[in-house]
């Protein structure tokens, strides 16, 4: 059955800790030995008794006194390094979870909400560390206390042991004809709870314009509807399993009973003693109550299925634009960029670049210009190899992306995003992030040509002030200056600049362009620009339409030509055309 594979898997997962939950097997096994010992034990107590007792119950009660404080030692070990190990590898698949994610590109993240990745990681987990308590605590020693107890009690008297081995097909019998009810609509309904969870962060995420749309009403309603969705699928599974709780509740009363009627049946024939009879109602006993444990653990794990398989899901998902295996550390490129005949469409979109050439030489700035949509950010996407080419390749020093690391190439690329994207960190650590090692003192010579030094100093902690969710306690312009300071931190051969100054006014602007021209100098830049005004002292400028590069040249150039790129700045910047006619 599928959810026995999950469950083979949940258990594959303990495999780094293999030593330790062998010992824990053993330990299980010497726990269902010394349960069945027990009633045996009572059983012979009371044969004794009738008999007339004597020395010989004090004996047996010696020995039944050190099977039960064995028991105990062996339960308290069982529980202890369990519940360490369990703790241990939940810690190391949340781990292991987030890295994976984190390294996805971003075609895996377009598709699946931050939200629901993070239900996926804190429900999966959870619901390991449960199963994996549960099973070295008491599902292990119930399948070994009916391996050990079945075979012993068709041995000690076989009529009374039939009835045994009858309950417990009875238990697996109606135990599997419910899972294979309920696993589906339970499935439906985990995939409602993680709807529900994409569809908070979401809108947690966009609050201002939930509450600037006036969408409060129409948010928790549409919240509300995906509630009522989960009750009402959610029913019938509890209904089933309801129903599973009746029959085996009444499957372990009719056992009992009939232990009982055969017992003194078999009593009266001279074919069982009291005694025995005893020991089996303690068999009886302790089994109905693994066997109603190990149901319920049946039915949890139906309900945490689905979570499970969403959780393997996620760390079984492959990433687009994987390291080769003998991929290269490229160490410090020179930054010779060169795109050759690339070509590259969007999963289920229309073709985005088509045979776009061109080759930006060490030092040399390129900008990129075009309406929107005509593939100037696709284009530094695959630069940083976000995405892979279709067709054709994208090289840095001669190397294709797809041959080197991904972390080296990383490593040698600096962006200056549009939308300034700051953690939920203090200045440093935002700084930081491309650069740990670096110093205060290089901390604030990069501040302080990002123009952003003073204002820093201002705030309440100074560098060690935190900056709030996506840098919402600062301004735009705050934001966009520090990240600028972020990129001459990591100081990187090859940049990207993103409508870097997008953000700023036109006297901060002046003094952050002068900055950028600075941190410019020897490395080879890509500036993607709607403000044409910022990019008139480029290298060279890339005009794309439609997924192609229609005009190069520098500025005056393409103005001279009168084709699109001149349109573009008659549009902008009359004034400027004037100067440079």
């Amino acid at each position: 059955m599928r959810f026995l594979k999950v469950y083979a898997r949940v258990l594959g997962l303990l495999r780094p800790d293999r030593n330790v939950a062998v010992g824990l097997a053993g330990i299980a096994l010497a726990v269902a030995g010394l349960q069945f010992l027990e009633p045996v034990m009572f059983g012979r107590v009371v044969d004794v008794l009738s008999g007339g007792g004597g020395m010989a119950v004090l004996q047996l009660l010696g020995v039944w006194a050190v099977v039960g404080l064995a028991g105990i030692g062996f339960n308290a070990a069982s529980a202890l390094f369990s519940d360490r190990m369990a703790h241990r590898n939940r810690m190391a698949v949340m781990h292991r979870y987030y890295q994976h994610v984190l390294a996805m590109p971003p075609a895996f993240h377009g598709d699946t909400q931050s939200g629901r990745l993070m239900k996926v990681m804190l429900v999966g987990s959870d619901n390991l560390f449960g199963l994996w308590l549960s099973f070295f605590r008491e599902h292990l020693i119930t399948v070994l206390a009916a391996a050990v107890l079945l075979p012993l009690s068709l041995v000690l008297n076989w009529r009374l042991g039939l009835l045994l081995v009858g309950l417990v097909v009875v238990f697996c019998t109606v135990a599997a004809f419910v899972v294979q009810r309920t696993h589906k609509a339970q499935a439906t309904v985990e995939g409602l709870h993680s709807q529900l969870a994409g569809s908070a962060q979401d809108t947690l995420s966009n609050i201002l314009v939930v509450q600037s749309f006036a969408r409060l009403e129409a948010e928790s309603k549409l919240f509300g509807g995906i509630i009522r969705q989960v009750l009402e699928r959610q029913g019938p599974v509890l209904n089933w399993w309801a129903v599973l709780s009746v029959l085996t509740r009444s499957a372990s009363t009719l056992c009992i009973m009939a232990i009982f009627v055969l017992g003194a049946w078999l009593n009266g024939r001279g074919e069982a003693s009291v005694g025995q009879i005893v020991s089996f109602m303690g068999f009886a006993m302790m089994l109905i109550g693994r066997l109603e444990a190990l149901v319920g653990f049946v039915a949890r794990l139906v309900f945490q299925m689905p979570a499970l398989e969403e959780l393997f899901a996620v760390i079984d998902s492959k990433s687009s634009v994987p390291d080769r295996p003998n991929a290269l550390d490229i160490g410090r490129a020179s930054g010779r960029v060169a795109f050759e005949e690339v070509g590259f469409a969007y999963p289920g979109n229309a073709v985005t670049l088509s045979g776009v050439s061109f080759r930006a030489e060490a030092g040399r700035s390129v900008a990129l210009v075009g309406q929107t949509g005509a593939g100037k950010t696709t284009a530094m996407a695959l630069l940083q190899r976000l995405w892979d080419p279709a067709v054709g390749r994208v090289t840095i020093d001669d190397v294709d992306l797809r041959d080197m690391t991904l972390e080296s190439l990383r490593r040698n690329v600096g962006v200056v995003f549009q939308d300034s994207m700051l953690f939920n960190r203090t200045i440093r650590e935002n700084l930081l992030v491309g650069r740990p090692e670096a110093t205060q003192e290089e901390i604030e010579e990069a501040c302080r040509m990002a123009e952003a030094h003073d204002f820093i100093l201002r705030q309440p902690q100074g560098y060690d002030t935190p900056v709030g969710e996506r840098g919402g306690a600062l301004s735009g312009g705050q934001k966009q200056r520090l990240a600028i300071a972020r990129a001459l931190l990591k100081n990187p051969p090859i940049l990207i600049l993103d409508e870097a100054t997008s953000a700023l006014d036109a006297a901060t602007e002046a003094r952050v362009q002068k900055a950028l021209k600075a941190l410019m100098a020897g490395r080879t830049t890509f500036i993607i620009a709607h403000r044409l005004s910022t990019i008139r002292e480029a290298d060279e400028i890339l005009v794309f339409e439609a997924g192609q590069v229609v005009e190069r040249g520098d500025f005056g150039q393409l103005v001279r030509q009168g084709g699109v790129f001149a349109e573009l700045v008659r549009t902008q910047m009359p004034p400027a055309l004037a100067l440079v006619a």
